[in-house]
């Protein structure tokens, strides 16, 4: 069964967490004026982004193969159309 892909990632209410960070990286951060906050939860969701996509391709890799093996050898649908 195909999953749609969609954005999980929502933004809401703020959480306090404890991270613990290595002390150059808080410095040069600091120093460079940058929100450590913004950076951290930035970083966070690029992250969890990226792996929810990898799951995606990966439960969906079965289907992708098979649609490209359709595709191979019947064509797009409306092919003849196509001014590209």
């Amino acid at each position: 069964m195909m999953r749609m892909k969609m954005d999980t990632i929502i933004s809401g209410k703020r959480k306090p967490v404890n991270l613990s960070l290595d002390t150059g990286v808080v410095a040069a951060a600091r120093e460079a004026g940058i929100n450590l906050s913004q950076a951290c939860e930035a970083a966070l969701r690029e992250a969890a982004r990226v792996e929810q996509d990898r799951v995606w391709r990966e439960e969906n890799r079965e289907w992708a193969e098979a649609h490209n093996r359709w595709v191979e050898a019947n064509e797009l649908p409306l092919e003849r159309y196509r001014l590209f």
